[in-house]
């Protein structure tokens, strides 16, 4: 564990001196500046359009620092010839995976602490309310949902040649089962065998990242969702994350490091 917690931590660092962090932080101010000036007309309605728009751009850069800080990991350690050294200390195939994947999903949740920390505290002076453990069930489904796509595109990395064609597929994954993964299931009745039971089989594969999205519970200040629904969830991410985390030791097990 030791070896997992010291790859993870080197990741948390990188991502500090890198430019993501410092883009992550500007946009932050950004959604501040917005959310401090809303006064449209002066409707206390229009903070909710406000909410939504900033919860957008909250989901759209968490998805842009998940992806492409996961999709250059290993090909930036093979270019920088640091991959054969980390090997020959004592460190496996799968602590070097599994320390990635930790310290991307690591980095992930502080984005998002820093995001929803000043979204909350700027509806409050607005709402004059701070729903607290609304804001954490929809920032912990989106944290796991964020693991989930962080060990996708890990396994990505693996497989494909560049950082760039990596970040472009999972991208595009990601955007179509958002927008149309929900939608698998109304299409196959649409459809003749074998299709229909191609796409079904398809529907009930892809992990289902709508179920994560939980904006509106904020936006309209909605009850709670039951917590036994919460924790499955929760469980349905992790068992995603370990097919795609297995899939991704068993690639890098048998991959030429050199």
């Amino acid at each position: 564990m030791r070896n997992i917690f010291a790859v993870a931590g080197v990741v948390l660092k990188e991502l500090y001196r890198r430019k993501d962090f410092y883009v992550l932080f500007i946009i932050t101010i950004l959604i501040c500046v917005v959310m401090a000036s809303v006064n449209i007309f002066n409707d206390a309605k229009i903070v909710r359009y406000l909410k939504e728009i900033c919860l957008l751009l909250v989901w759209l850069s968490s998805l842009v620092i998940a992806i492409t800080t996961t999709a250059r990991q290993i090909p930036a350690e093979r270019e920088n010839r640091t991959l054969l050294p980390l090997l020959a200390k004592p460190l496996t195939r799968p602590q070097l995976i599994i320390g990635k994947f930790l310290g991307c999903w690591l980095a992930c949740g502080l984005t998002l602490l820093c995001f929803y920390v000043f979204f909350g505290a700027l509806s409050a002076s607005r709402e004059h309310q701070w729903p607290l453990l609304n804001y954490f069930q929809t920032a912990t489904l989106h944290w796991f949902m964020l693991g989930i796509i962080v060990a996708m595109t890990l396994l990505g990395s693996l497989v494909f040649a560049a950082p760039s064609s990596t970040s472009t597929i999972c991208f595009v994954v990601v955007g179509g089962i958002l927008f149309v993964g929900r939608h698998l299931d109304q299409v196959a009745l649409t459809l003749h065998e074998p299709l229909r039971a191609i796409v079904n089989a398809l529907y009930f594969t892809i992990p289902h990242l709508e179920f994560y999205d939980l904006r509106d519970l904020v936006i309209h200040n909605w009850p709670l969702i039951p917590w036994l629904y919460f924790a499955l969830a929760l469980l349905y991410a992790l068992g995603y994350m370990g097919v795609f985390l297995t899939g991704a030791c068993l690639v890098f097990s048998r991959k030429a490091v050199n």
